[in-house]
């Protein structure tokens, strides 16, 4: 058993997350970015890499109007997850607080308030897809939602858990040198590509939203 993972995905017109220099604030506009919202306050737990971490700082709090938020008020934030096989997490970082699970293969050491907890690794000593999953679901989380960054995304698609995906796409292009919302997938077979069947799309602003789910 293994949490529902989504990927939800913020890019410009030809899939990049950030600029050449790594700049990646704000890519899609705000009623795109409320919906990102709408998305982490449905869900157990939000999860990303540690460049993830140090490019952004990011909160991966839950920010709602308080006349939409309702009972999300009262309730606390999804898990917050962040993958850093080599504990380089900042003590000052906003996610190194109670609140936030940092896996690792390394010995645990405090960062913050944050837990850490050492699990497998892979051949490059990165956490496994397994364990990571493992460990959440042992934890309690049925729902997962990736946020980043490239690498990460790439990880679970490669790994064929990714049952669904949310891709906000704001009508900018950055250019191959960008950041890729997904890196490298290493495909020699366009047959070998995971597949994806497109639910819908809704304009919300400038931006796009599509919804996709896994084809079986």
């Amino acid at each position: 058993m293994r949490p529902r993972i989504t990927l939800k995905i913020a890019t410009s017109l030809d899939g990049r997350i950030g600029t050449s220099t790594g700049e990646s604030q704000w890519i899609t506009g705000p009623e795109a970015r409320l919906q990102g919202h709408r998305l982490r306050a449905a869900g157990d737990a939000i999860l990303v890499g540690v460049e993830t971490v140090l490019a952004d700082d990011p909160r991966l709090t839950v920010r709602l109007p308080e006349s939409e938020a309702g009972v999300r008020i009262e309730k606390a934030d999804p898990l917050r997850v962040v993958l850093d096989s080599r504990l380089r997490t900042p003590s000052f970082a906003r996610l190194a607080k109670a609140g936030t699970l940092i896996i690792t293969t390394r010995e645990p050491q405090p960062i913050g308030g944050a837990e850490v907890v050492q699990v497998a690794g892979d051949a490059q000593n990165r956490p496994t897809i397994e364990a990571i999953l493992e460990l959440l679901y042992a934890r309690g989380v049925r729902s997962l939602m990736i946020e980043g960054g490239g690498r990460v995304a790439a990880a679970f698609v490669a790994a064929g858990v990714v049952d669904a995906i949310d891709w906000f796409r704001a009508p900018i292009l950055l250019g191959g040198d960008g950041r890729p919302g997904v890196a490298a997938l290493s495909l020699a077979r366009l047959a070998n590509a995971p597949k994806f069947r497109r639910l819908a799309v809704e304009a919300l602003g400038d931006d796009l939203w599509e919804r996709y789910e896994r084809v079986s």
